[in-house]
């Protein structure tokens, strides 16, 4: 999947890169509230990946997040027949648009609804964590060196970190949220899927939580490397993961020890 990685890596230098830290006020919208942003380097950087991969992958249909914001009825597509590239221009928009450099790229290719790649870029530093249906998830660098990942092994949820996007809850159950966090030794979010699917991935904290709508955009890429490392990913409800679905609270952890204790604790945000 080159050719995806290569349409990221255009975009983040040509449409991303040097417009962080330097937007302008008339650069950034909100969409659907304050905290939900989106900027010109989103627009073009999904517009600019679309172009790169109707020409090196025309097989394809290109579906980024801010094109399902424009047209809703184009999430149904994601799990479609055929090809179809999921894109986040711009991961951690908020962070990107505040001046912090937490944030991401993401793309994952979905055959007949069936995650088959996954990457998750960082257009500052371009490297990235990839991973192909069936095979190891790897953190490649800049200059081309890869390592194969595997998730954290701590087991003592007293040593152990999470990120759960508390903000995202409704407020009956972020005071709940909260209060299962003290449980363990640091829950906290980074406002940017792919930093924190990558840091799981990379084996440095134990579980990612996410909800209550699970965006294929944030979460399919980073889904699949997780397992790839030896993670699991299931919905609370004990459901498997499916790009499809529109509504639930997704758990990653390390194990499936690790898995239960979060879906114990974390039980009253399910509806």
């Amino acid at each position: 999947m080159d050719v995806i990685l290569q349409a990221l890596r255009a975009a983040g230098k040509a449409a991303v890169a040097p417009r962080f830290r330097a937007l302008g006020a008339d650069q950034i919208s909100q969409k659907t509230d304050f905290a939900d942003l989106v900027t010109v380097a989103d627009t073009e950087a999904e517009a600019l990946i679309g172009a790169i991969l109707a020409e090196t992958w025309p097989e394809a249909r290109v579906l980024g997040e801010e094109a399902v914001a424009a047209d809703p009825r184009l999430r149904a597509a994601m799990a479609g027949a055929g090809w179809q590239v999921i894109v986040d221009p711009v991961d951690g928009t908020w962070n990107f648009a505040k001046g912090i450099s937490t944030f991401g790229m993401i793309a994952v290719a979905v055959q007949d609804g069936v995650t088959q790649y996954g990457l998750l870029y960082d257009p500052l530093l371009d490297d990235w964590v990839e991973v192909s249906a069936g095979g190891p998830a790897r953190f490649v660098q800049a200059n081309g060196r890869a390592q194969v990942l595997a998730v954290s092994g701590v087991s003592d949820p007293a040593q152990m970190c999470g990120f759960i996007p508390v903000g995202l809850f409704a407020a009956d159950r972020k005071r709940a949220a909260v209060l299962a966090g003290l449980s363990y030794g640091r829950v906290t979010s980074l406002r940017c899927s792919c930093h924190e699917y990558r840091l799981m991935a990379q084996g440095h904290v134990e579980f990612v939580i996410s909800g209550p709508q699970p965006h294929p955009w944030d979460h399919a890429a980073g889904v699949l490397a997780v397992q790839a490392a030896g993670g699991v990913a299931r919905f609370l409800d004990g459901g498997a993961y499916d790009l499809a679905r529109r509504a639930g609270v997704l758990v990653v952890a390390n194990s499936e020890a690790t898995w239960s204790r979060v879906a114990r604790d974390y039980v009253a945000l399910e509806d």
